[in-house]
């Protein structure tokens, strides 16, 4: 039997790189996955993916800053499966003027922009779980997991807004796992991943140029990586599978870096 089989999931931005290989591995154990993000179009399309693969996949089309719109989600969910067993936190990005490049210094941040990146990662984290787990305490089970960065334990240059924000991520998911399990039993677990460094279509001009070499900063990444090259998305699969599962039973407040080493390494 798969170890996910029959459970029901929902990935934000599930859409995305990420979350669109983590809501692949589900489907591959098991689980009937919601795909959830902004643009239908790109939606369906990771749907048909993933049914085209053998899986079970299902559409939600929402904004995770839009609170009416998860809870309308989260009733098709219930009227369509009857429970949520997993929830996924990928959605999230980053803006250009929340980010400080060599040519600036930290009085260019332009606040505004430093406001929309958290209301995306932070906030769009914090606004789906407090729809979805609600339903997972009427249960008295569930796994949560958040996606946080390795930019939020090493201080990287440029992406102060996203490393921030992201850090508030790894603090939510810790803080959160203590309330669920001191309030609401054993059964709910909240834990993260924390990527290192992925190719993804935000980031892609930064690290590679054109002709698909190293860029200087992605050539600066890939030596500061003891295994010397980025993540494939699929890479995340194992951990995301694992902590969904009923496997990671006893596991609860931690955040697993998937970096090929970066985290590990001082650079000497």
């Amino acid at each position: 039997m798969k170890r996910l089989q029959d459970k029901i999931a929902v990935v934000t931005g599930g859409n995305g790189v990420l979350g669109g290989a983590i809501a692949k591995g589900f489907a591959a154990e098991g689980a009937k996955v919601g795909i959830m993000g902004r643009t239908e179009a790109t939606v369906n399309q990771k749907v048909e993916e993933i049914k085209a693969d053998g899986g079970d996949a299902f559409a939600l089309v929402a904004d995770v800053l839009n609170r009416e719109k998860l809870e309308a989600c989260k009733k098709s969910v219930l009227q369509n499966y009857g429970k949520v067993d997993i929830l996924v936190n990928a959605a999230g990005g980053n803006v250009n003027g929340a980010v400080i490049t060599p040519e600036q210094s930290i009085f260019d941040l332009n606040i505004e922009d430093f406001d929309k990146v958290n209301h995306l990662n932070f906030k769009g984290t914090l606004l789906p779980t407090l729809v979805f787990a609600k339903e997972m305490v009427e249960q008295k089970k569930g796994s949560i997991i958040n996606i946080s960065s390795m930019a939020a334990q090493r201080a990287l240059t440029r992406v102060l807004g996203y490393a921030a924000t992201k850090a508030a991520v790894d603090n939510f998911t810790k803080w959160l796992a203590v309330e669920m399990n001191q309030k609401y039993g054993d059964g709910i677990r909240v834990n993260a991943i924390a990527p290192g460094f992925f190719i993804g279509e935000q980031n892609r001009d930064l690290l590679l140029n054109k002709d698909g070499s190293l860029t200087a900063r992605g050539n600066t990444i890939v030596t500061q990586t003891p295994m010397a090259r980025f993540g494939k998305p699929e890479e995340l699969q194992g951990a995301a599978n694992w902590l969904a599962s009923d496997e990671a039973s006893f596991v609860t407040g931690i955040v697993v870096p998937i970096d090929g080493g970066f985290g590990a390494f001082s650079g000497v």
